[in-house]
């Protein structure tokens, strides 16, 4: 094989499809291809994390609604019967609207993570499927960022009032006896971020599936330097 020969199979080897048209991504910059991948990801979890931290956004949205872990998540009937007795407030609710309190100061801490991402963290995610950005974020980064999530979880649970609801909860005997209920502070805390962590990162996916599709219809060139 000729040396023209190998550098055209090299050439074509490089060549990317996109909904723009079929673009040599090789013949991009490097600075230019991390620069426009970080703002697609950046702007996508901006969008995500507005959208949650709109009031009764994760309540609202049945796929990322947050419920009361273990055996509690059944128990819905009960929870709306101690209710509306006023023996306890809409625990649900409450959590939901900690979490939405919590993605709303969330965006610098997952700017952060994605202003981090290398050169070589972004090949991957330029070639691959509509979330593969989130997808790579949560998989390099998830277990970090679910900590630096945690303390706002946690302030905003103590804000809302949720620890005390809890506590109310488990002083009625017949919820406390339903499947031996146990919820500490810390066990509370890790299920609303874990729960939390899921939805964020559902909607950071939905947000780079979009921009990806539809990169000039919101009136910016996200991808530009990347396809």
């Amino acid at each position: 094989m000729t040396h023209e020969t190998s550098r055209r199979v090299f050439l074509k080897s490089g060549i990317i499809l996109s909904g723009m048209g079929t673009v040599p991504f090789i013949a991009q910059p490097a600075f230019a291809q991390s620069k426009g991948l970080k703002s697609l990801l950046g702007n996508a979890s901006d969008n995500a994390l507005d959208k949650l931290g709109e009031p009764g956004a994760f309540y609202a949205d049945k796929a990322v609604r947050i419920l009361l872990p273990g055996p509690l998540k059944r128990a819905t009937k009960i929870l709306r019967f101690t209710s509306k007795a006023g023996l306890t407030g809409d625990i649900t609710r409450t959590l939901n609207s900690a979490a939405g309190q919590a993605a709303l100061t969330a965006k610098p801490v997952f700017r952060s993570a994605i202003d981090g991402l290398t050169l070589t963290d972004g090949l991957g995610i330029v070639t691959g499927g509509d979330t593969a950005g989130s997808q790579y974020l949560r998989k390099t980064a998830g277990v970090e960022l679910g900590n630096k999530v945690r303390p706002l979880i946690e302030s905003a649970l103590g804000d809302l009032g949720a620890f005390k609801q809890v506590e109310r909860l488990g002083s009625i005997s017949s919820l406390a006896r339903l499947g031996g209920m146990d919820i500490s502070r810390d066990r509370l805390t890790d299920s609303v971020k874990d729960q939390a962590m899921d939805g964020i990162f559902t909607y950071i996916g939905r947000e780079e599936s979009n921009f990806r599709r539809n990169p000039l219809d919101r009136g910016k060139k996200l991808l530009k330097g990347i396809f």
